[in-house]
């Protein structure tokens, strides 16, 4: 694991940061509540972790969730930044921060959207919720199915805004593949996130977001706090080609958890590199998000895809889970598994994103190069580079010779592997016409995934053209140079 205060840990000083403790295990107790992470964003590597997995309350970081559905409807053309959401009794009734728009009255989506990125107004995420989804209950359903769509296995959504609930819990690993995601999703929307201030029907709005504008490239995301989380941030940043996505949860004061998000920056933005790799998060799952507004606007009602289907080829939502798959599983909640033994992903990016160079051992996956997949119990380390894979050189060495490959899958199963090669070949057609099919063993979790991939691409282009004829075929995928 690459920390950037490992020195500190090793010597068991005190790495003290505005306040609160950052990573020492013998004052971990002082701030028991306090986790953190920072992820470099053009390549996936982890600069910093503290308590990553561990589970925290997201508090009003749930909205960027709900932003994620309301931005996923948005570019589906499901609904319209005009449209005019209505406020219910129950929305209106939601305790502050809200804008407070009595029941009856109504909301316009792009009105929402401004409201969750500065004020935080949980009467707001009410309304989109119920607008997207039909009720809130329904909506958080909609939002935990999402959550693990993207790898964020440690996540449960109980409502639209964070407001108290036991059930609502998430990790801070889990924050940030959602601040990747929604910068690498939608980009056409996520300039909304560094609105300073919003003039909301004559009453400025400003941005609770403290650290937007005090640190150069900063462009969002969110903040979050309840008496049980502590103060909560979900930071961007690029600069100087440098793209950095930081969480820190468990503050003890919005100005100290402020300052902690800086000095974690500013040390670890060094460290980042500027050469970009490419989507972390490449495939956007069917959210299911416009349900409640196509049955009220007349529009073709579309239901979610089953979670199981015996008997039959993978469905494309589960295509698109096993492309990301981890250690046993092929993902959470997305295909069946045995009653006697269920087996839920232990996060969505997998062993598979990272590239090969036949530098690591086998069976010896980590933080640093599995960039957020959850650590493995003893912390063994290796070479902190994103393109240093998790493949051992035997296997390297019986793969087809090829500068790039293109991967659709990792599965325990070799001959699931094979079938979804077969079947993706076939429906892409001639873009795939002379591509060569095969699979790589890699250890994982202390078991053998396949990963399914296709040889055969001289250069990246190449490469990237069969991966969007995949993708225009419902298939997830991503290619790797060699």
């Amino acid at each position: 694991m690459r920390n950037v205060f490992g020195l500190a840990r090793t010597l068991g000083i005190a790495a003290v940061g505005a306040g609160i403790v950052l990573s020492s295990p013998a004052t971990a107790n002082a701030n028991s509540r306090y986790a953190g992470f920072v992820i470099d964003a053009n390549n996936g590597q982890v600069l910093y972790e503290d308590q990553a997995d561990e589970y925290r309350y997201p508090a009003s970081l749930t909205k960027m969730m709900t932003l994620y559905l309301t931005f996923d409807a948005l570019s589906k053309k499901r609904i319209s930044l005009g449209d005019k959401m209505p406020v219910s009794r129950y929305a209106a009734g939601r305790p502050p921060t809200k804008v407070g728009v009595p029941a009856g009255g109504f909301l316009k989506v792009e009105e929402a959207i401004y409201a969750l990125v500065t004020k935080s107004a949980n009467d707001a995420s009410v309304t989109l919720a119920e607008y997207l989804g039909g009720s809130e209950r329904e909506f958080a359903e909609m939002m935990t199915r999402t959550a693990h769509k993207l790898g964020m296995a440690h996540t449960t959504y109980r409502n639209a805004n964070g407001l108290p609930d036991n059930g609502q819990r998430t990790t801070a690993r889990d924050q940030a593949k959602l601040g990747i995601a929604l910068r690498e999703h939608f980009p056409q929307y996520y300039k909304y996130f560094s609105t300073r201030s919003y003039d909301f029907r004559g009453t400025r709005l400003g941005n609770h977001n403290r650290v937007l504008g005090r640190m150069d490239g900063v462009d969002g995301i969110k903040t979050g706090y309840i008496n049980a989380s502590g103060f909560n941030l979900v930071t961007s940043i690029k600069k100087d080609g440098k793209s950095l996505v930081a969480v820190v949860m468990g503050g003890r004061s919005g100005r100290s958890r402020d300052d902690h998000m800086v000095d974690l920056l500013k040390r670890t933005l060094p460290l980042a590199t500027r050469r970009d790799e490419g989507a972390l998060i490449a495939a956007r799952p069917n959210t299911g998000a416009g349900l409640a507004v196509a049955a009220l606007t007349g529009l073709p009602e579309r239901g979610p895809v089953p979670d199981t289907r015996p008997g039959q080829l993978l469905s494309a939502d589960e295509r698109i889970a096993a492309a990301y798959a981890t250690s046993g599983a092929l993902v959470a909640d997305a295909l069946p598994q045995p009653s006697s033994r269920p087996v839920r992903g232990r996060q969505a990016l997998a062993a598979a994103l990272v590239g090969d160079t036949g530098t690591q051992q086998l069976m010896l996956p980590t933080a640093s190069t599995n960039a957020l997949a959850a650590p493995v119990p003893g912390n063994r380390t290796v070479d902190p580079t994103f393109t240093g894979g998790i493949g051992s050189r035997a296997a390297l060495a019986a793969a087809p010779s090829s500068p790039w490959v293109v991967q659709i899958a990792a599965t325990p199963d070799q001959a699931l592997a094979n079938q979804m090669l077969a079947d993706a070949k076939r429906k892409a057609g001639a873009a795939l016409a002379s591509a060569q099919p095969f699979t790589e063993p890699v250890g994982q979790g202390g078991q053998t995934l396949h990963r399914a991939r296709f040889a055969g691409f001289g250069s990246k282009d190449e490469a990237w053209s069969a991966c969007a004829a995949l993708k225009r075929a419902d298939y997830a995928c991503y290619a790797v140079a060699r």
